[in-house]
């Protein structure tokens, strides 16, 4: 799994952790549109495993760049993309598809355990609710006078907040405080030759604009299973 992700970082050199996604996503578009036409009569959609993971895996990548301020919420992915990993190396066949795990875990009666792979895709999800929130409010945002705090609070406080306990809450409330300027944030998104913010609006724009029909699907799936709306223990 490690050497997986380092081969995922040491590929995305080249290239925006951005752009990397993009191009992750529009293959799981063109797989998934595949998947409904061939199954008009499927009531659930198909959630591969491993583009999801990888967009998870870039996503890191990216919290890496903003600095210590997302700390907390870059570790409860990787311990959730690495649950994740661990139930489909022990059943790659099945688990290829997400929604299997959802399907075994409710059958079992485990889904809703502190430890569930359907709480970890859970929380990965609405992990990136919030890079959503946070990345269409900052490409709408017009200059460099804007308050980044803000951004990412109200980012936090739509999609986050409302399932988090105390502790989790009080935690992200120091965090935001740490949170980069505008232009040190623009600047950790962009790529090193990249001198044109407008670009990158418009690449954050097309990344969020393929992720939501994506995150749509999940939630749908985890509605249908029982499991959208646990909070944090």
């Amino acid at each position: 799994m490690k050497r997986k992700r380092e081969m995922e970082a040491m590929s995305s050199e080249k290239k925006s952790e951005i752009r990397s996604a993009i191009e992750e996503l529009s293959m799981l578009a063109n797989l998934r549109a595949s998947h409904d036409d061939h199954n008009h009569d499927n009531i659930e959609p198909k959630i591969p495993f491993q583009p999801f993971v990888s967009v998870c895996n870039l996503l890191l990548l990216v919290l890496d760049k903003i600095g210590p301020t997302m700390a907390v919420l870059r570790q409860d992915i990787h311990q959730n993309i690495q649950r994740l990993e661990v139930a489909h190396e022990a059943d790659s066949s099945t688990y290829s598809n997400l929604v299997e795990i959802l399907k075994k875990e409710a059958a079992q009666g485990n889904a809703k355990k502190v430890n569930s792979c359907s709480r970890a895709l859970l929380w990965l999800t609405r992990s990136l609710d919030f890079t959503v929130e946070l990345l269409q409010n900052y490409s709408a945002s017009g200059s460099d006078d804007e308050n980044m705090n803000q951004i990412v609070e109200d980012a936090y406080n739509i999609t986050l907040k409302p399932w988090h306990g105390w502790i989790s809450s009080t935690a992200v409330k120091v965090a935001l405080k740490l949170v980069p300027g505008h232009k040190t944030f623009l600047n950790a998104l962009m790529e090193k030759d990249d001198e044109n913010p407008d670009s990158l609006r418009e690449e954050l724009q097309t990344f969020v604009s393929l992720l939501k029909p994506l995150l749509e699907d999940i939630h749908s799936s985890l509605r249908a299973h029982g499991v959208d709306r646990l909070k944090s223990t």
